[in-house]
């Protein structure tokens, strides 16, 4: 179950009595750093596998994106995995050289999938996907590892589909199982996403 995984390895953390400040300036009673979980390579393989399933329920896929930076490391597993080609997308088009916004090669009309480890606000995977699609790619997906499943509405609203490994509420549930937290910390917590 990969909630135990992301508990176990603190790449997810619960704190509703002392909240994080996201880079947004959301206060959080959750964390979530997937970026750890590459430096454990059975946890990461699994992962990768998973990711792997995901994309192969689409006909066709072509092309294999990863949101820079935290996005890469897991595009270019699943790339290398199913012997696609790979892009990523940077937040910002670079300022010197050929200014690119996306960094690899493509064509054109490429059946992509597009690469999160993380979803929450949804701007920056927003952000990516509106890049390769202003540069003629399919997009027929993003695929996180986790998502707040708070930026739902915006990702309907832009016609884009998402689909994530493991979600706030699944994460919540193993928590509880863990006795990581009780169910007052989980009525919390869940008052902050319904509030966001």
């Amino acid at each position: 179950m990969i909630e135990k995984m992301l508990l176990e390895l603190e790449a997810v953390i619960l704190r509703p009595e002392d909240p994080f400040t996201w880079t947004s300036g959301i206060k959080s009673p959750i964390y979530c750093d997937n970026r750890k979980i590459i430096s454990f390579p059975e946890q990461r393989k699994k992962i990768v596998s998973m990711l792997c399933s995901r994309v192969k329920q689409y006909e066709n896929v072509e092309l294999i994106a990863g949101t820079a930076t935290a996005g890469i490391p897991w595009a270019a597993w699943v790339a290398n995995d199913l012997d696609l080609p790979m892009v990523y997308v940077r937040s910002e088009s670079k300022s010197h050289g050929l200014k690119n916004a996306i960094e690899g090669s493509f064509n054109s009309a490429q059946r992509t999938i597009l690469i999160e480890d993380l979803i929450s606000t949804g701007k920056s995977s927003i952000n990516a996907c509106e890049k390769l699609l202003e540069s003629k790619l399919e997009v027929l997906e993003i695929t996180s590892i986790f998502t707040y499943d708070i930026a739902t509405t915006t990702f309907l609203d832009k016609g884009l589909k998402t689909s994530s490994l493991a979600n706030l509420n699944s994460l919540l549930i193993s928590a509880l199982e863990m006795d990581l937290l009780n169910e007052e910390q989980v009525s919390i917590i869940r008052q902050w996403k319904d509030q966001i």
